[in-house]
């Protein structure tokens, strides 16, 4: 059976995380995927460096199940031939600035003019209509003004995640919007442009925490890793390690105060809810702490499996190359690469579907790898490609 997009193309004009990873995602549901880079390459090829000729892990991740070219979209002869790779897209993706994609005709009005019914989905930083709306910015920003930041560490030292979870929340929400507008073109034969935004994407993710701030106005700040809602809810160090340990719910506290000892505690007021129990954590991850140190992690593991409360080691990120549930759940999969010393783990699209799931089809191109083939596809012959690269269009 056909992959669910197949028979799509898309034209990926993104950068960094989250148009290139929305654009990846596609692909690994079978979309035609083009990703066009500058003539010496974007410059998030070599993030994170792994390889020979400069390749980095990022673009490596993130840019899978694409076919790459080079262009420069902005002179007289490259535009002719974004035109042409327009006239036969679907898609494009592009976390550019409003400003250049107007400079570079991917604006929507411009696209419409070449094709009527091109879905045209974007990445901005700050979202339309505010005063920073003109600003550039990163993951990190969208960390720092949704809250997320100022609620992750301590007060006298806030923290970010190093992890790109606003990037890649950004890039999935943003395939779902593209998804969500092929769907509705199937209906209206129109395209339209799909918009997300990094710091629309965290505050999102943080509504609940807004909300509550909003309502009750608690004014929380940093408590290091200890949950605001529940507790035990916090990561605790063994004798060899660290383990993250989250309870909700009375059933669950029950079973944790058997298992540490403090079945007294059922009966005090400061723990009768995970509302109470939150709010007095510190005293409850003291008592784990207490419980943690005196044992192995895989002991403390064990224990707290069979009291049916939810644990998890604190994997660097060897070990968690080396965990046995990643490795057989198939949540990274070989990949080859020309130039490097081994096959390059990709995870493979995080989401499982029975009937069409996703699949990785093509490594990461190489820069300009397709580009000869994807111009031969558009019609031009040796001669004008031969002619295009002498005169750095390509």
């Amino acid at each position: 059976m056909d992959q669910v997009l197949s028979g799509i193309r898309v034209l990926d004009f993104g950068r960094y995380i989250a148009g290139p990873y929305c654009a990846a995602l596609l692909g690994d549901l079978g979309a035609d995927v083009i990703r066009i880079e500058r003539l010496d390459g974007g410059e998030d090829r070599g993030v994170l460096p792994v390889g020979d000729h400069g390749e980095g892990a990022l673009y490596l991740a993130v840019n899978r199940n694409k076919r790459g070219m080079t262009l420069d979209p902005a002179c007289a002869q490259g535009r002719v031939i974004v035109e042409k790779l327009v006239a036969t897209a679907d898609v494009v993706v592009a976390n550019l600035p409003p400003d250049v994609l107007l400079n570079l005709g991917l604006d929507l009005e411009s696209l419409r003019k070449i094709k009527p019914d091109i879905i045209l989905t974007t990445v901005t930083a700050f979202g339309a209509g505010g005063p920073w709306s003109h600003k550039h910015g990163f993951d990190g920003i969208g960390q720092a003004m949704c809250g997320a930041v100022s609620l992750t560490g301590t007060p006298e030292q806030p923290m970010r995640a190093s992890v790109a979870w606003v990037d890649c929340g950004t890039a999935s929400l943003a395939a779902f919007g593209t998804l969500a507008a092929l769907m509705a073109r199937q209906h209206s034969g129109r395209g339209q442009k799909v918009e997300t935004a990094l710091l629309r994407t965290a505050v999102a993710f943080n509504n609940p925490i807004l909300l509550e701030q909003d309502i009750r106005a608690p004014d929380r700040t940093a408590i290091l890793n200890r949950g605001f809602m529940s507790a035990p809810s916090d990561l605790f160090r063994t004798q060899d390690g660290w383990i993250m340990v989250a309870a909700i719910g009375n059933p669950m506290f029950k079973r944790w105060t058997r298992l540490v000892g403090e079945e007294g505690w059922l009966a005090d007021a400061r723990f009768k809810d995970d509302i109470t129990r939150g709010a007095h954590g510190e005293v409850i991850s003291a008592r784990m702490t207490q419980w943690t140190q005196a044992r192995s992690t895989v002991e403390a593991l064990g224990a707290l499996e069979a009291a049916m409360i939810p644990a998890a080691p604190v994997l660097s990120p060897r070990q968690a190359l080396e965990d046995p549930h990643i490795k057989a759940t198939g949540m990274l999969a070989p990949m080859d690469y020309p130039g490097l010393p081994r096959q390059v783990l990709v995870a493979p699209t995080p989401v499982d579907l029975s009937e069409t799931p996703g699949q990785l089809r093509l490594r990461a191109p190489m820069l300009g790898e397709h580009t000869d083939l994807i111009l031969e596809e558009l019609g031009f012959d040796p001669a004008a490609i031969s002619g295009f690269r002498q005169a750095r269009v390509i």
